[in-house]
């Protein structure tokens, strides 16, 4: 019976670190959860530059808030690319409510807040490795193998889309925050490289896992909410809140 107790007040002691950072986010209403969706700001954040500020070819990878009490547990990402001179920006993600689920579609404005939450950059690649990305890009997003699909936990979702994209495009890097609930769900099996390019992720059905990385430091995934240790940007990485310390790496032409 001692040793009954002893664990349920284990698992009671884990859940409650899990949900600190997600109910924290909900009390103190930093996740937008009182209006409705179709009410919510899409102004463009300013993140992507026009063709007149860069010509050149660009590949840009976004993190938003997801809308409403999902917000306070993670992410919705996505993946933009514009080709050198190009007018309009190409924009793949996975949306839960469009069947099927992946979405590739053509937009002035691949920045834009997602439904009241401004997006931060997490990748930014321009003109020479921009131009090699893309075709390549194009490539894995057409052969993503799960595209009908949607399931918010522990995926597949869109975080376990462009952590997977990320992996199967050699040079395209980008270091995804803990929460991005579901990049690790593999696709493949239970061992995949680390999407920041330099380690690691083993999981089992992206409930269980581990991240060893040289940019993401040490991640581990305990019922598909991750927490974290960065030790190259020194950062504790919790759920919902995401990082304590250093602002996280930008990976792209001249980061990383």
């Amino acid at each position: 019976m001692g040793m009954l107790w002893r664990l349920l007040a284990g698992l009671v002691l884990m859940l409650s670190l899990l949900l600190a950072g997600p109910l924290w986010m909900l009390a103190s209403e930093e996740v937008a959860t009182g209006r409705h969706w179709a009410s919510a700001g899409r102004e463009p954040a300013g993140l992507a530059p026009t063709p007149a500020e860069a010509p050149e070819a660009v590949v840009q990878l976004y993190a938003a808030r997801a809308w409403g009490w999902r917000g306070a547990f993670g992410v919705h990402t996505w993946i933009a690319t514009r080709e050198a001179g190009a007018p309009q920006w190409q924009l793949h993600h996975v949306m839960s409510w469009r069947r099927p689920a992946l979405v590739s579609e053509t937009t002035a404005a691949p920045d834009r807040a997602w439904y009241g939450s401004t997006p931060a950059l997490l990748a930014d690649y321009r003109g020479a490795p921009a131009e090699a990305l893309i075709p390549a890009i194009e490539a894995a997003v057409a052969d993503y193998p799960a595209p009908q699909a949607y399931r918010a936990w522990p995926g597949p979702n869109s975080n376990t889309f462009t952590a997977w994209v990320v992996r199967e495009v050699p040079g395209f890097e980008a270091v995804l925050p803990v929460t991005a609930v579901g990049k690790d769900y593999l696709l493949d099996g239970p061992l995949a490289p680390a999407p920041g390019g330099r380690g690691m992720t083993a999981s089992l059905g992206g409930v269980l896992g581990l991240t060893l990385g040289l940019d993401e430091g040490v991640e581990l995934n305990l019922l598909g909410l991750a927490v974290g240790l960065d030790l190259r940007r020194p950062a504790l990485k919790l759920p919902g809140v995401e990082r304590l310390g250093m602002a996280p790496l930008v990976k792209g032409t001249d980061g990383g």
